[in-house]
């Protein structure tokens, strides 16, 4: 990085304008077989635009884990983007959650995507995510997620 220093206070900013906890849950009632096999798939990811991307390397070294890439737009005046994401459960557990939880996101939406985080993290370390009803439950959580 130039001689921008990530501190824990900038993360937090940044999280709060451009990042997302979020889990990917497959729909218990839809019966077709989807290309996914997870059933869920929890990640923590920020996306940015390329002239950005140093600020996504910078959040990669910080945290010591996860990757960069590039994400494609189509869209009209839509720049393509670059994504820092972790999707590792161990690093999510040991690395993301600690320092979110020691450093608050501060917008209340944010605030609340990330308890739920935390909340279904638990479940899913628990394998309550194998069970039908837990993965209702985790459906159901995931709809009250920004």
């Amino acid at each position: 990085m130039h001689s921008m220093s990530i501190t824990n206070d900038y993360i937090v900013g940044l999280i709060d304008g451009e990042g997302s906890f979020t889990v990917y849950v497959r729909d218990p009632k839809s019966s077709k077989i989807t290309k996914r096999r997870v059933q869920v798939e929890p990640k923590f990811y920020v996306k940015l635009t390329a002239e950005d991307k140093p600020i996504l390397n910078g959040l990669k070294e910080f945290f010591g884990c996860g990757n960069v890439y590039f994400q494609k737009d189509t869209r009209k005046n839509h720049r393509n983007c670059y994504r820092y994401e972790v999707a590792n459960r161990t690093h999510l557990t040991e690395i993301i959650i600690p320092f979110f939880k020691k450093n608050r996101p501060k917008i209340p939406t944010k605030k609340r995507d990330f308890e739920l985080f935390c909340q279904m993290m638990s479940m899913i370390e628990k394998g309550k995510h194998l069970t039908s009803n837990g993965l209702n439950v985790l459906y159901q959580m995931k709809k009250r997620m920004h």
